[in-house]
């Protein structure tokens, strides 16, 4: 069975302090409102300056955390130069737009991701509720269920600051030279449509995100603005992509703990994902909707973050199993999708 070697056990950084896990790496971490409470963030020497990968999310805490780690480290012979974003979701790209303009820095991220936190940020979710409580019924929800769902809706405004209206691309293969060393891209998908890791072969350092995670698995859901999707497919094809990386690396993660052991830790992601697509299909032993899906594989209560998250996985799967022919979608009068072991 894996199990990730934490090279710094499972001490933290205190909340605006850093602690270095490699030269010129130091790692900082974040507070979240929620279960997940933490990200963790990078900050990398740069020559004359440095450079931020990842913000966290927009929080009055997390700004003068920020405020303070400036006073200490950034100054004008040796500033903040960039901040890499390395996708859209609020905990990563929350606090860009302020960073910039604050330390008048360039965001620099994937187009994709950049293009959907500017969407998101704009949309305050009015327009797209019919469509919404349609996605969620269509997988069972029930009244109180998508109540407690539509409470999201249109809150990413909420947690994200101003996302820049220019910003500098990077993608897959490109090289991003931060202090000497080179850092290749390399783009995972699943959990979000261009998220970009980091690879420095000179330190053997990835950091890799959300795509890979020491003990939980990243969230590969189905979300409401692409229904059919198979993001489970994409997520999984992605994880390839790191397989030429050296068992010793040391993988820096968004949540819990720098570790070493990545080779297993993919393997442990697909074994994961294959026990969860045989309890999905057990489940669709009988005719089951998307809910009756989440309560086989989750089997506890959610609160509506959790829920947002947890329909999504379910879906996920579900969707996965249907693009290989083994489950079979019926669509009653009522819009609720039924899915069935295939004959």
């Amino acid at each position: 069975m894996y199990t990730p070697d934490y090279p710094f056990g499972r001490d933290v950084p205190e909340l605006a302090t850093t602690t270095q896990v490699a030269p010129g790496i130091f790692w900082l971490r974040m507070p979240l409102p929620f279960k997940l409470d933490h990200i963790n963030l990078w900050l990398l020497e740069d020559g004359d300056g440095w450079t931020v990968v990842d913000t966290g999310i927009a929080r009055d805490e997390v700004k003068d955390a920020w405020r303070t780690l400036a006073t200490e480290y950034f100054s004008p012979d040796k500033p903040l130069k960039r901040v890499i974003v390395t996708h859209y979701h609020p905990d990563h790209v929350g606090l860009a737009g302020w960073m910039c303009e604050t330390f008048n820095v360039t965001l620099t991220m994937p187009l994709t991701e950049w293009a959907f936190a500017k969407m998101f940020s704009l949309d305050t979710g009015t327009a797209k509720r019919d469509a919404f409580e349609s996605f969620y019924r269509g997988a069972g929800f029930d009244e109180d269920m998508t109540r407690a769902v539509n409470g999201r809706i249109g809150n990413y405004p909420n947690v994200v600051s101003a996302i820049p209206n220019q910003f500098i691309r990077i993608g897959a293969g490109d090289q991003i030279d931060i202090g000497g060393r080179d850092w290749r891209v390399i783009i995972g998908t699943g959990h979000a449509p261009e998220h970009a890791c980091l690879y420095c072969e000179e330190a053997n350092v990835l950091i890799s995100g959300d795509q890979v995670l020491p003990r939980i698995s990243p969230n590969v859901s189905v979300w409401p603005q692409e229904p059919t999707a198979n993001p489970l497919a994409l997520f999984l094809a992605s994880l390839d992509k790191f397989r030429d990386l050296p068992d010793d690396t040391l993988v820096l993660p968004s949540h819990d703990w720098p570790f070493y052991g990545l080779l297993g830790r993919l393997d442990d992601l697909v074994l994961h994902h294959d026990e969860r697509l045989e309890q999905t299909w057990q489940a669709c032993a009988v005719p089951a909707t998307g809910v009756d899906v989440l309560k086989a594989l989750f089997n506890r209560e959610f609160d509506a973050h959790q829920l947002f998250f947890a329909i999504g996985e379910a879906l996920a799967h579900v969707h996965h199993l249907e693009a290989s022919g083994r489950v079979i979608r019926e669509t009653g009068a009522s819009g609720v999708h039924l899915f069935r072991q295939s004959a």
